[in-house]
């Protein structure tokens, strides 16, 4: 069971990105070109309420962008439990299999992936605040701040994740 978990993990990860991509992509437009990304990274209420004005409902909609907005942070909720639990066993596997600092790195990065998925539901939080109005320059503050503390903390656990396989890939290589 243990052996599965990380395949799990990695297909799980793989699967929301799919569902994020589809459920954020009505989110993009000519004021919010990054979709989602934009109200992640609103540190103020000036700029978050360019974005709920940038997605009110047009005449022409079903189904309006705020709403899109919702679906796609709460969808993330699950994502974020297959990311920060495959960028930490994937760190963790790593680092029992290489020595030295580096492995003691790879222990330290995986509890920051961890710290990364827990960043982003507070994250979350201060997004969804936001879309149900309400707005204030603390939330959009503090929404920014742990924005910008997952990415970094998931940036480092991806980096060494994708290190790590092509010093384990070489050292396959040369070894036999």
């Amino acid at each position: 069971m243990k052996k599965l978990l990380l395949p799990l993990f990695f297909l799980g990860t793989i699967a929301m990105i799919f569902v994020m991509v589809k459920t954020g992509a009505s989110l993009k437009t000519v004021s919010t070109p990054h979709g989602i990304l934009d109200l992640e990274f609103a540190y103020n209420t000036t700029k978050t309420t360019t974005i709920i004005n940038a997605w009110q409902p047009s005449f022409t909609e079903s189904f309006g962008k705020i709403a899109a907005a919702k679906l796609n942070t709460q969808c993330d909720f699950l994502f974020l439990f297959f990311y920060a639990g495959f960028l930490f066993l994937a760190c963790k596997k790593i680092a029992a299999n290489i020595n030295g600092p580096v492995a003691k790195a790879g222990n330290i990065i995986a509890k920051g992936a961890i710290a990364a998925g827990i960043f982003d539901m507070i994250e979350n939080a201060g997004m969804l605040l936001t879309l149900n109005n309400y707005h204030s320059s603390a939330i959009a503050f503090g929404t920014t701040f742990f924005s910008v503390i997952k990415w970094g903390l998931a940036l480092i656990a991806v980096l060494y994740v994708l290190t790590g396989l092509l010093v384990l890939a070489y050292r396959k290589l040369v070894n036999g």
